[in-house]
Parts: C-alpha cells; sequence; structure tokens
C-alpha cells in the first residue's frame, strides 16, 4: 500500500480499482466541465495570511452544524449510486462518519436504503430529498426517513431537469451495471471490487426499488427516474415539503443572492451553496466564487454551508473563512470509499481534518469559529466583474 498523504493519492488508488463508469460518473461534470474545473482551481486564488509567535497549544476544529456538534463543520454530502464504488458504499460511509463524529448524508438515489443504513448505524443522519412528480413516493419516502429518525431533511432545488452529462451517456451507466461487451472487458480487470460486490447487501436503487410500482429491471428504473424530476418545483412547493417534513432542513444548491434571500424567508435552518458538483448548470460561477456575495446577502440571516470543489483541509479553512458555518465532501469521501472502503472514508476524513488543523495553526488560530476575512488574501475581483 503507497504511503496516502492526500486525497489526491485516494483518487489514484480509487481510480485503478472501481470500473471506469463509477470512476466517470464521480469525476465528471455536464457539457464542457468548466465549472466542475473552476470549483476545485477557484480555491487556488485564495491566499492564506501566515501568523507567527501565536500560541498555537489548546487548537481545535471542533464545531456545530445546524445545532449538530461535529468534530469539523465537514459533512458528506448525498452522493448517488455511491453503493456502486464499494459494496454497500452507504453504510460503510455512514459508520465512517459516525465513528468521527461528521453528519452523513444519505442520497434519494442511493444503493443501500434508508432502512439498511438506519439498521447498521446508531448516529441520526441527514436525508437528501429529489422533489418527483409522483408526490405520492416523494410523501412515502419523507415518511420513512422520519420512521429512520433522520435529524435533518436536505432539499436539492438544483435538479429539476437532469444536465447532459456526457460520460455517464456513452458509458451507458446504470446500476448494476449494463454487461455490454465494453463493460465486461473492464470489469474484468476490477475484480476485487467485482468479488465485494458479489456480497453486497444490494445492486441496485434501495429508495426506489420494491417502493414503486412496475420497477422490475434497470431499463423501467432508469425510465421512471428520467421522467420523475419534478421541473414544477418552486417556493411554494419547497415550503410545502418543509411543513411536511416538520424538522429542520437545509436547502442545497444555492448559487445566487437573491435564491439564499427567499431560502431564509422560508425559514429554513441552512442552505448549502452549491452547484451539484459542476453536473448540473455548465458555465456558472464556482461555489467558492459566489460564497461572499452571499454571505454579504445573508449571512445574519441563515446558516450558509459550502459544497462543490473541496479536496482539502485548506479548501474547507478558506470556505469557513469566507463565512461559511458548514462545508460538505463528495468526491473527497467517494475516492476514500472507492480506494478502500470504510477505512478509506475514514482516511479521507482525517487528511481534510490534520490539514485544516495544520493550517489553521499557521494561520495563528486556534479555533475553527475564531476564522474570518482577516486569515484570507482574498483577489479584489475574485467575484468577478459582469455586466447584467
Amino acid at each position: 500500500m503507497p504511503v496516502i498523504t492526500n486525497i489526491q493519492d485516494l483518487k489514484h488508488i480509487y481510480e485503478r480499482r472501481v470500473p471506469r463508469m463509477f470512476f466517470d460518473y464521480a469525476e465528471s461534470g455536464s457539457w464542457t466541465e468548466q465549472t466542475f474545473r473552476d470549483n476545485s482551481s477557484d480555491f487556488e486564488d485564495i491566499r492564506l495570511r501566515q501568523r507567527v509567535a501565536v500560541d498555537m497549544t489548546g487548537r481545535t476544529t471542533a464545531s456545530q452544524m445546524i445545532g449538530q456538534d461535529v468534530t469539523m463543520p465537514v459533512a458528506l454530502a448525498p452522493v448517488g449510486l455511491t453503493g456502486m464504488q464499494h459494496a454497500d458504499g452507504e453504510i460503510k460511509a455512514a459508520k465512517a462518519a459516525e465513528a468521527f463524529g461528521v453528519p452523513f448524508t444519505l442520497s434519494t438515489m442511493s444503493i443501500n436504503s434508508i432502512e439498511e443504513v438506519a439498521e447498521n448505524t446508531t448516529a441520526p443522519f441527514w436525508f437528501q430529498l429529489y422533489t418527483m412528480k409522483d408526490q405520492d413516493y416523494v410523501s412515502r419516502l419523507i415518511q420513512r426517513a422520519k420512521d429512520a429518525k433522520c435529524s435533518a431533511l436536505v432539499i436539492t432545488l438544483d435538479l429539476q431537469i437532469l444536465g447532459q452529462r456526457h460520460k455517464d451517456l456513452k458509458n451507458g451507466l446504470s446500476a448494476p451495471p449494463k454487461l455490454t461487451p465494453r463493460t465486461i472487458a473492464n470489469l474484468m480487470t476490477k475484480w476485487t471490487w467485482g468479488i465485494e460486490m458479489l456480497g453486497a447487501k444490494r445492486r441496485n436503487f434501495g429508495n426506489i426499488v420494491g417502493h414503486v410500482d412496475n420497477i422490475t429491471d434497470t431499463r423501467s428504473l432508469g425510465t421512471w427516474t428520467a421522467e420523475q424530476f419534478d421541473p414544477s418545483l418552486d417556493w411554494g412547493k419547497v415550503e410545502k415539503l418543509m411543513d411536511q417534513w416538520g424538522g429542520k432542513v437545509i436547502l442545497k444548491g444555492i448559487l445566487d443572492s437573491e435564491d439564499a434571500k427567499m431560502a431564509a424567508k422560508l425559514g429554513a435552518d441552512a442552505i448549502v451553496v452549491s452547484n451539484h458538483g459542476g453536473r448540473q448548470l455548465d458555465g456558472a460561477l464556482s461555489s467558492i466564487r459566489v460564497l461572499p456575495e452571499i454571505m454579504d446577502a445573508v449571512g445574519n440571516d441563515i446558516e450558509v454551508h459550502l459544497d462543490s470543489g473541496i479536496r482539502s483541509g485548506q479548501d474547507v479553512l478558506k470556505a469557513l473563512a469566507l463565512g461559511a458555518k458548514g462545508t460538505f465532501i463528495g468526491r473527497a469521501f467517494v475516492y476514500g470509499l472507492g480506494a478502500m472502503g470504510q477505512k478509506g472514508v475514514t482516511t479521507a476524513l482525517e487528511i481534510i481534518q490534520k490539514e485544516l488543523d495544520t493550517t489553521m495553526a499557521l494561520c495563528g488560530e486556534r479555533n475553527v469559529s475564531d476564522l474570518g476575512r482577516h486569515n484570507l488574501l482574498v483577489p479584489k475581483d475574485f467575484g468577478g466583474s459582469w455586466t447584467d
């Protein structure tokens, strides 16, 4: 086993171990992938202010996200098909998050079901909801999350219409994978993954199969899913979903200050500044680039989190210093999961926490709650100079 010192090391192992269609599913964006690339590269434009001769004993990365104590302000983002990256992937990621002391968010499009994750964990997790046209299914899904004692509902707002992701279309992405000659040839080189998947609890979408009529195979599931995302989702429907849930709500997919104001007006507990990891509107600004504008608009009215592009503890620190109270990692934990299962997710979290702690110390801070713009050097035109 090579020495693992950063998230990129996990990614290299992940790429060797996981079938190409599932690697491409995680490591891609829509259309030209401009926004996908900018999500990470834009962090590099922000520099750090080093401070010295400051007592650095007693440092802590502990914080809170929507009132929940966390070891560091980093949650595992909802990622579809996580259970195809590694056998029982959602269960293993949730167990790693629980042991580490950070939130885990289960995707509607997970492989392991809400109930399966709940049966294998003791800490309440968050559940991410895609709004579907089938309102009866959505109502039953929300009730299932309640029954599983999920502690927050994360409503995704930026997938009313599915963005085109060229690699997924060309790979014929499905769960389980369709056995075409090309797929079989690739799977033959991923025998460790294949052996583990043979023993998996599930290899299809656990929150859908068995809960929707006439879903009998991969083709019918794919057709149903493609037709079900609700293009009529508006703020009125969001409010009704919040009322139906009746607990803590996080609205994910905010990339505009006016939308952030609407989320605050509805009384959501938090928003996630996110562009879906660059998988929806290609050409949109990166999450970190729009964060300052959104903080200026709603910073005192609602808790703000950031998702999309985080690959290190330094990225986490930059988001926090710009005002976010929490962050989400998706690809970073998937790399670890695909590389080494539950241990790999733990390794990813350990790497990010160590980088956050070390960088915080070298910036002269002992507590993440003390981070602020004074720790950063931000270009004057970081938000961009745009005309309407």
